[in-house]
Formats: C-alpha cells, structure tokens, sequence
C-alpha cells in the first residue's frame, strides 16, 4: 500500500467515544461528523496527490485539530482556502479561515510549495481527533488534550495507538517535530522517552502562537522553521 492509502485507511478507523472523556468534553472527528463525506473526498484527493508512493516522511505533529482547520478540510493545518487556492482542491464545504494554516502554507511555501514539501513531511497532531467543550457564554470552543488531566490521561492509550501506527507507514524515525515548545513537546517528549519512537524530538513554536502573538515577526519564524525543518533533508528555496 501507498502511503496515501495507509493515511486514508487510518483515517477512517479513527474512532474515541465521548462517554470515555469527563464531563462537559466532546469528541470532534471530522471522518464521523456533519461533513464526513465531503471531508473523505477532500481527503482522498489530497493525499493521493501527494502520498502516493512509499518513501519514508518526517512527521510533523500539532496538538490536535480545530474546528476551522482539519475539523472541515480532515487534513491538518489546511483550512478550506489553502485547500482550494494552494492544494488546487475544491471542497464542498462553506469557506473557512484558519489562522494556523497561513503560516504552514508560508512555511511550505518556502520549500517550493506542496509538491515537493509533502514528499519529505507529514502533518498531523498529536492527538489527531479534536476536543470541544462549552464556554460560560455558552458556545463550543476548541480544547487542548492536556488542557485537562483526566482529558489527558483519558486519551493517551489511544494518542500512543495512533503514533505508532502513523510511524509505521511514515518510516522516518530519527527525528519528529512537535509544533508547540511548551506542554506539547513536554507531553510528547516524555512520552517518547518511555517508548524510545524517534530519536530526536525537535520543538517549533506552534503556528497560533506565532500569528496570534508574533504576527509582525512572520516573516523571521518562516525562516526560523524552514532551517529547522531543513535538517530532516530537504532545503528551502525561499527563506
């Protein structure tokens, strides 16, 4: 099997039940939800355009997905316009903005574009199925894994599931990136050091961050990434 064939596959056997999670906490898997059958042909077009082959990919693990990124698109980090204007994949989805998604896309941009950045490089999360919850004013917001204790002890069986079996069909091992230099990679690293998966974990300050607190320094974290990303073999053409 392709690699494509091994994510898709993957994809659609991701399955956590809420009554498993504690209270107030939902589960947000775009491959079971409102838009499961756009999601999975969006899906299916994306990575049969650029996975399918077997070459090993470095991973590039998020925290888990939000509501306007893969929560609609099903990839991570690509919102419905990367999708269309970047990726040239139409989705049958209402437009969606995330702000995490125009920086990767300037990072991958910087690489040449998708075409030659996802041959070396697989995004997904951490945790690759999203959380919600229900603020004081009454509306769903998007909530971190280990935001919450019991949230995270609840899900770890199934994150160390899904690692290895994303490392699997992957194949590159000697280093992963974790966007997210603090509780993230402080979960994931420990983590790794119990299972000994990569042998390198190499921190990058999370896309939110950096549009939501660094947005006049965009520019310097794009190169900051590109460099980083650089090592795992594949030089930048525009930094």
């Amino acid at each position: 099997m392709t690699i494509a064939e091994n994510i898709l596959t993957f994809n659609d056997s991701l399955d956590l039940d809420d009554s498993q999670l504690p209270d107030g906490i939902s589960v947000m898997n775009p491959f079971r939800g409102k838009y499961s059958e756009a999601i999975r042909d969006v899906t299916s077009l994306f990575y049969r355009r650029f996975y399918s082959d077997s070459e090993p990919r470095h991973m590039i693990l998020g925290i888990n997905p939000g509501r306007f990124g893969a929560g609609v698109t099903g990839v991570p980090f690509t919102d419905t316009k990367r999708m269309r204007d970047v990726c040239g994949i139409d989705i049958s989805i209402d437009p969606t903005h995330e702000p995490s998604s125009v920086f990767v896309y300037e990072v991958v941009d910087a690489f040449g574009g998708p075409d030659r950045f996802y041959r070396k490089f697989y995004i997904n999360s951490v945790c690759p199925l999203g959380f919600t919850r229900r603020n004081e004013k009454g509306n769903e917001v998007n909530y971190n894994f280990y935001d919450d204790r019991e949230l995270q002890e609840a899900v770890t069986p199934f994150i160390a599931a899904c690692i290895e079996r994303q490392i699997s069909f992957c194949g590159a091992v000697d280093r992963c990136y974790c966007m997210g230099r603090g509780k993230n990679f402080k979960y994931l690293n420990a983590l790794n050091k119990k299972t000994g998966w990569f042998g390198e974990l190499v921190p990058l300050d999370h896309p939110r961050f950096v549009v939501q607190y660094r947005s006049k320094r965009l520019a310097e974290y794009v190169t900051q990434y590109a460099d980083t990303l650089a090592a795992a073999g594949l030089s930048p053409v525009r930094i």
